[in-house]
């Protein structure tokens, strides 16, 4: 299907909204009804980007909304601005992610100053996204997860407060940041342990906090399993437990192939992911650094 004609419309439109601007610069527009045109303008620009998305013209769509955006402060509208602001974002989105970040920070701004701190959680998670897979900026995704996490903490949306500590902690985990990741997997597991619906879970934060810990020291890992066990008899039933306590023995004899039989065994079970496959990969490294430094 040929847009080619969407584009022209929306160009014209463009320029009509540009017009009534224009014309509520002189004195005479201003005094007669300048700020219905100024309203008009803004509907002009919202009808212009939406036929640029038709004609997946994404650049111009995010301009489009951003120009909306700005004239519905101006006429101190702030939600509306909000949205055309979001708008503007999930277009530039398709098209260059950095822009989209700077429109959705202006969202996030004006919803904070309205006092709409779950919206604000949210938006600051779909720029964490696009650090995460657009831009690959890491430390970025992880600074934006974090501020959501707190804007939902203060809502009192723990749930949604700690899927983004969560990716924090993955995150942390794998750029050996490894206090802060402990710290979060036993916060939201000693959460999920209160939880009814939410106790089955509590094995798998503890698992990763223990294997945080044995990244770093192994008498540390050994002591943590022993906490985990107290706090919460659960898992010490589950293959998760079973399966560090064969490491630390492994560890302890420095015995690789021990290790390694162990984690297979895990692994037909219950598949290990890239996170975990990491985690024991690098435990598994210091083994063997260890045995050729006996040599």
């Amino acid at each position: 299907m040929d847009n080619s004609g969407k584009d022209k419309e929306a160009t014209a439109l463009m320029a009509e909204a540009e017009r009534k601007l224009k014309s509520t610069q002189s004195f005479f527009g201003a005094l007669f009804g300048g700020s219905s045109k100024v309203e008009e303008a803004c509907d002009l620009y919202v009808r212009a980007a939406n036929m640029y998305k038709m004609a997946k013209n994404w650049c111009a769509a995010g301009n489009a909304f951003s120009q909306a955006a700005r004239l519905h402060l101006q006429m101190q509208s702030k939600h509306d601005a909000a949205t055309n602001f979001i708008d503007a974002g999930n277009a530039f989105k398709k098209a260059d992610p950095q822009e989209a970040i700077n429109c959705l920070n202006r969202a996030i701004e004006i919803y904070t100053d309205m006092g709409r701190f779950t919206i604000a959680a949210k938006h600051h998670i779909t720029i964490a996204e696009i650090y995460e897979t657009e831009l690959v900026d890491i430390d970025k995704a992880i600074a934006h997860y974090e501020q959501a996490a707190d804007y939902y903490k203060g809502e009192e949306s723990t749930s949604s407060a700690n899927k983004c500590l969560l990716k924090v902690a993955t995150y942390a985990a794998q750029l050996e940041q490894y206090p802060k990741a402990i710290e979060i997997y036993e916060q939201v597991g000693t959460h999920a342990m209160d939880s009814t619906l939410l106790k089955y879970s509590a094995k798998d934060h503890f698992f990763k906090a223990a294997l945080c810990h044995f990244c770093v020291d192994m008498l540390n890992a050994k002591l943590a399993v022993q906490k985990y066990e107290e706090m919460f008899p659960a898992f010490s039933d589950s293959r998760e437990c079973k399966l560090l306590k064969k490491l630390l023995d492994a560890y302890e004899e420095q015995n690789v192939d021990a290790y390694t039989d162990s984690v297979k065994e895990f692994d037909t079970i219950s598949r290990l992911d890239q996170w975990l496959t990491t985690m024991l990969l690098r435990i598994k490294k210091t083994m063997q650094d260890d045995e050729s430094d006996l040599r």
